[in-house]
């Protein structure tokens, strides 16, 4: 894609495998960068009767923190407010309980590891 930069690429090759990885392990993908002016979801998808709002984190190396720890609580706010705006304007998906998680991605020998912390905090 012009004027993507190699970040940019490495995020969405990121979240494409995060997503792949999520619904093999029976959720489904509602909506992919939900955007408002107080933040951004990477994933919303359905798992049983909850909204999963996703994170995902990508890091090549754990030099300065894994991908996990640097969903910080400024990070979590963020989320929490862009989550907030998403279920005020999708009423249906308000009725139900929701839940924050995080899929965090590394490379160990040219090899995608994927964690993912299902509730990884708390509204």
């Amino acid at each position: 894609m012009p004027g993507t930069t190699s970040k940019q690429a490495s995020g969405n090759h990121a979240e494409d495998l995060a997503c792949d990885y999520l619904q093999r392990h029976g959720l489904r993908l509602i909506q992919r960068n939900y955007r408002c002016r107080r933040g951004e979801i990477d994933l919303v998808m359905r798992h049983r009767q909850h909204t999963v709002f996703v994170e995902v984190r990508y890091r090549r190396s754990n030099r300065f923190g894994s991908a996990a720890e640097s969903v910080d609580a400024r990070k979590q706010a963020k989320l929490l407010a862009a989550a907030e705006h998403y279920l005020q304007h999708n009423p249906k998906a308000a009725r139900g309980a929701c839940r924050f998680d995080v899929v965090a991605l590394s490379t160990e020998n040219n090899q995608a590891q994927i964690h993912w912390i299902e509730n990884a905090f708390q509204a």
